[in-house]
């Protein structure tokens, strides 16, 4: 993805927030790249992943204008968490790294559940490849 002059300050370096934005966008497109979008996981399942904690250490700045590629890592997926590694890279320098757990909820009580088989053996199967 490309740093966009929106992402940046005024010196050009991209805002700490934003870079919650990029991890956020590629688990969103790692969740579609397993086969699932997340209305038909809320229509068909009646679940929601949502971020439950988040740990995230910056590395060295990103700026305006650099295209960055953003990993996700499948560390642990049990009963109703999953925990991803993820990484954003500039050119293969390291910019920052993050420890993200996301719960699995209910979308009428948003209670957590365990996750549905289903949705669980296709992480497990893209996390394999």
């Amino acid at each position: 993805m490309r740093v966009y002059h929106e992402d940046a300050d005024g010196s050009g370096v991209v805002y700490h927030a934003n870079y919650l934005k990029f991890l956020e966008r590629a688990r969103t497109e790692w969740l579609r790249a397993a086969g699932f979008e997340q209305p038909e996981l809320a229509a068909r399942h009646n679940v929601a992943f949502v971020v439950r904690s988040l740990a995230i250490e910056y590395v060295r700045p990103a700026s305006f204008n650099d295209e960055l590629a953003v990993t996700v890592e499948l560390a642990e997926l049990k009963g109703s968490q999953i925990v991803l590694a993820q990484r954003i890279t500039r050119a293969g320098t390291e910019l920052a790294r993050a420890s993200v757990r996301i719960a699995c909820v209910n979308t009428a009580s948003f209670r957590p559940v365990r996750i549905p088989s289903a949705i669980s053996g296709a992480l497990r199967r893209c996390a394999a490849n």
